[in-house]
C-alpha cells in the first residue's frame, strides 16, 4: 500500500517520514512584539536596508490590485466540506485531472461524502476522509459501504498532463523535483520539457485521490489534503485532484492519529462530515464569491518576489530564493453584496 493509502492494511503499509512544515506566510519568529533589532544592524545593512523598504510588500501589492488581477472561479469546480467546526473550500484541478473531477461530482451531487468522517491524520503529511468501511477485508463489512452509485469505481491515473499549450507563470529558482515550476491557474505545477509531462505538485494544501497498490484503484471517494512539509516524492505516483483554497486551519489542527500511517484506531475518534457540496449548488443569493489572484497577471510576478526577498520590516535578510512549494496564492471568498 503506498505513503497515501486508501484503506490501512497492515501487509502493505508503507512509512512516510517527512520534515517540519515551514511555511510561506508565516511571519518572522519573532519575541512578543519586539521590532526589527536596527540597532544592531551594521551600518551598511541599515543604509541599505532603509533602500529596500521602498519595495512593495505583498500586502501592498494586493491592496492595489485592480479588479481583473482576480479571477472567479467556477462554482461547478469548488466544492465546499462543512464539518462541525467550519468550511473548507476545494477548487477541482480540472484542467490536470478532468476524470477525477467528474467522477467527485457525481459522488457530490449523490450526497456520497454526507455523514462519513475524517478517519486520518498522519502528522506532517496528510489529512484524509471517506468510507471507513468501503475496503475492509471482511465480506459482510463490506456489504455495509456506502454505494458509489453512478460514480466509476476506477479510474486510470491522471499523474500528469501534457504541457503542450499550457501556459505556466515560471520561477526563475532551482527546484530539486523538476526542471520547471510555476503556476497555472493558482495550482502549484512542476514540468518536465523533455516529456512534455507536467503535474500539480504536492504542495501543502494540495488534494489527492487515495489508492491503492493498482494505478488505476483511485476513484475519488477517498481524498486527502497535505498539512505538512511538502511531499514532492508523491507526485507522478497519485493524482492530485485540487487544492484547499480556505479552511486549512481546520484539517491540520485535528488531533493526530495512531502508529498505523495516522488513522484513528477508534471509530469515536473520527470527525463526522456533515456535508460537501459544490458552489453551484448552494442558492446564488447565499453564494459565497470566490476570487483567486491570477498567476498571469503583471502583478503577480512582483507578489513573487516580494516573498522572495522580503522587505517587511522584521526580516534583516533577503534570501534571494524561493521554493515552489513557499509561495500562497491568494484568495478570496466574502459574502455576495447585499441586494
Amino acid at each position: 500500500m503506498p505513503a497515501v493509502s486508501k484503506t490501512p492494511r497492515p501487509s502493505a503499509l508503507i512509512a512516510a517520514l517527512v520534515a517540519t512544515l515551514s511555511l510561506a506566510g508565516l511571519p518572522g519568529v519573532a519575541r512578543g512584539q519586539a521590532s526589527a533589532p536596527a540597532a544592531a544592524m551594521p551600518a551598511a545593512s541599515a543604509a541599505s536596508g532603509a533602500v529596500a523598504k521602498k519595495a512593495r510588500t505583498t500586502a501592498d501589492i494586493l491592496r492595489d490590485a485592480p479588479a481583473s488581477a482576480w479571477r472567479s472561479v467556477d462554482p461547478n469546480d469548488v466544492l465546499v466540506m462543512t464539518l462541525p467546526s467550519g468550511k473548507v473550500y476545494i477548487e477541482l484541478a480540472e484542467r490536470f485531472s478532468p476524470h477525477h473531477a467528474a467522477n467527485i461530482r457525481k459522488l457530490v451531487a449523490q450526497h456520497y461524502f454526507d455523514g462519513l468522517a475524517i478517519l486520518r491524520v498522519q502528522d506532517n503529511y496528510v489529512t484524509q476522509w471517506g468510507d471507513p468501511i468501503a475496503e475492509s477485508d471482511d465480506p459482510d463489512v463490506q456489504k455495509t459501504a456506502r454505494s458509489l452509485g453512478d460514480a466509476a469505481p476506477k479510474l486510470q491515473p491522471e499523474f500528469w498532463t501534457s504541457d503542450k499549450g499550457l501556459r505556466i507563470a515560471r520561477l526563475k529558482d532551482r527546484d530539486l523535483w523538476a526542471p520547471v515550476t510555476g503556476f497555472v491557474d493558482g495550482f502549484p505545477v512542476a514540468d518536465d520539457p523533455k516529456t512534455h509531462r507536467a503535474w500539480v505538485a504536492h504542495c501543502y494544501g494540495t488534494v489527492g485521490a487515495g489508492r491503492d497498490v493498482a494505478v488505476d484503484s483511485a476513484n475519488g471517494a477517498e481524498l486527502y489534503a497535505v498539512i505538512g512539509q511538502s511531499p514532492r516524492a508523491l507526485d507522478l505516483n497519485i493524482t492530485p485532484v485540487g487544492r484547499v483554497l480556505q479552511g486549512m486551519d481546520l484539517l491540520a489542527s485535528l488531533p493526530r492519529g495512531g502508529a498505523n500511517m495516522g488513522f484513528y484506531d477508534k471509530p469515536e475518534q473520527r470527525l463526522r462530515i456533515d456535508r460537501v457540496e459544490r458552489l453551484a449548488d448552494i442558492p446564488e443569493a447565499q453564494r459565497p464569491d470566490v476570487k483567486v489572484f491570477r498567476t498571469e497577471a503583471p502583478q503577480w510576478n512582483e507578489i513573487v518576489e516580494s516573498r522572495r526577498n522580503r522587505r517587511d520590516d522584521w526580516y534583516v535578510h533577503p534570501a534571494g530564493v524561493i521554493d515552489l512549494c513557499n509561495i500562497t496564492v491568494p484568495v478570496k471568498i466574502e459574502p455576495k453584496p447585499a441586494g
